[in-house]
């Protein structure tokens, strides 16, 4: 068996196809996964963060052949791909940055007090890294969220060995990326084993079930993350499984932005709608909108251009979703069509509030692709009393103007219990690495909506809690000793400082 890429412009195989990976091998991979665990997890934060700068400045040093392959596989081009590859390798950095500030191990130390009830012990409390983990690459960022994406970044961070499942579309793209991030952590002294790459859909299936793997991040079809999510579940151990899944990312534009820049908010929709040919998991795939508004956005879609979706499989799931919506809603807008093999054109979709709330459920079910959804409204009560039955999604926006400022209140007080990030005047596609981003949501967006998998806090994901009661100060890890040696923020009898 072996794994094959092909160039969604032409529709040809791309490159030499690769082996799939052995159940030996695998069995092999993560046996070395789970020796070099004590040795990567016990080296210093410093050490970690150095590591990971040295993978970083190795994927910047290679992004143009690096992207040149990943270009033949995906048809994305060149300046998304060389911008993606920067955003990979400031992801890389920014755990480095996690690593040296410390806060993430939540240290904190309670002092023994025998006169309360009960009577208190000295205890000392931190995070600490769960295991070899096992991240399954996604196929529409074929770096920030791929082999050296953000779970691999995060769970190196965290003192975890990686073992990757590569998209079985990239595996050219994959293979290469490998090489560069293991070649670097070698030479930054990292363990063997401490990072490694599995090939084929059995090999990722025995993967989340091998014994030496702790957990699991997964970004993907809801298809294919639930049934990772049950599998990571029915073992005999179960594990965290991290699955980034579905999202139809809702959207409410109010009148008042309307009547202020209907034209600037059209213009904007058609973009974030078409951007990367709809491939991105914050599309704006449903929108509310005044009845009267319908026609320009019509307007700003007809004018976009189509082009190739990344497999042939994601190009006939988008064509048979837009058949299904053709047969519940009306078609007011077609792009421009694509030449390419696994070319698409944007569509946009419209049907009334009393036939959306109909059947919820039917419209609400992701269309993977440049296919938009607007759903009319004339009363934004009628509109309120529905926004809370849609499902949990990664993102919920509002599009408001001042005088809008009681009813996109009204909006957000709602979005916030099914989104896990909640926008004001902005579009949701674009994602940004930093300590405040949430990229999560509640079911079916993710499979864990108290974690996020972009961002400083992901890292969370591959940690859990130690309590030491009553060791004496030397014998402590040294996040939790006494003089704080290493500087980090802790809580200390309930309060936050360096102390």
């Amino acid at each position: 068996m072996s794994v094959q890429g092909f160039n969604p412009r032409t529709g040809q195989a791309f490159g030499a196809a690769t082996a799939s990976t052995t159940a030996a091998e695998v069995d092999a991979i993560c046996a070395r996964a789970q020796q070099a665990f004590a040795a990567w997890s016990g080296t210093s934060r410093d050490a970690r963060a150095a590591a990971l700068e040295k993978v970083a400045d190795a994927i910047d040093a290679h992004a143009g052949e690096l992207a040149a392959v990943a270009d033949g596989e995906t048809a994305l081009g060149l300046p998304r791909l060389n911008g993606e590859i920067k955003r990979t390798s400031n992801q890389l950095r920014l755990f480095a940055t996690v690593l040296r500030e410390g806060s993430y191990v939540e240290a904190t130390l309670d002092s023994a007090d025998a006169g309360i009830v009960p009577p208190r012990p000295e205890l000392r409390r931190m995070l600490q890294p769960l295991g070899p983990v096992a991240v399954f690459s996604a196929s529409n960022f074929p770096f920030a969220f791929s082999v050296a994406g953000g779970d691999t970044a995060s769970a190196l961070a965290a003192g975890c060995p990686v073992v990757v499942k590569a998209h079985s579309a990239q595996p050219a793209t994959s293979h290469a990326t490998a090489q560069v991030v293991a070649r670097a952590l070698a030479e930054a002294g990292a363990p063997a084993g401490t990072f490694d790459i599995v090939y084929g859909t059995a090999a990722g299936s025995q993967l989340v079930r091998h014994p030496a793997i702790k957990a699991a991040g997964f970004t993907g079809s809801t298809t294919g993350g639930r049934t990772l999510f049950d599998l990571a579940q029915g073992r005999p151990d179960p594990i965290p499984f991290y699955g980034e899944l579905g999202s139809i990312n809702p959207g409410v534009i109010l009148p008042g932005a309307v009547a202020e820049r209907g034209a600037e908010l059209a213009q904007g929709y058609a973009q974030s709608l078409t951007l990367g040919v709809g491939q991105f998991c914050t599309n704006p795939g449903l929108t509310f909108v005044p009845t009267p508004f319908v026609g320009q956005l019509a307007e700003a879609v007809g004018r976009t251009a189509g082009g190739a979706m990344l497999t042939a499989r994601i190009r006939d799931a988008y064509t048979a979703g837009t058949q299904a919506l053709a047969a519940h809603a009306r078609l007011d807008a077609v792009g421009n069509a694509s030449e390419d093999a696994y070319g698409v054109q944007p569509q946009l979709f419209t049907v009334d509030l009393a036939t959306f709330a109909g059947d919820v459920q039917k419209y609400t079910e992701e269309c993977f692709g440049p296919a938009g959804l607007i759903v009319t409204y004339e009363d934004v009560d009628a509109l309120f009393a529905l926004l809370g039955h849609l499902p949990g999604s990664l993102t919920a926006s509002v599009q408001a103007a001042a005088s809008d400022a009681d009813n996109a209140a009204k909006a957000a007080a709602i979005f916030r219990h099914i989104a896990g990030r909640v926008i004001y005047n902005q579009w949701p596609t674009g994602v940004a690495v930093a300590w405040g981003m949430q990229h999560g949501g509640p079911w079916p967006a993710t499979t864990n909506a108290l974690h996020t998998s972009v961002g400083a806090t992901s890292i969370r994901r591959w940690l859990a809690p130690v309590t030491f009661q009553g060791w004496p100060d030397a014998m402590l890890p040294q996040e939790l000793q006494d003089a704080n040696p290493m500087k980090i923020p802790r809580r200390r009898d309930g309060v936050l400082g360096l102390g």
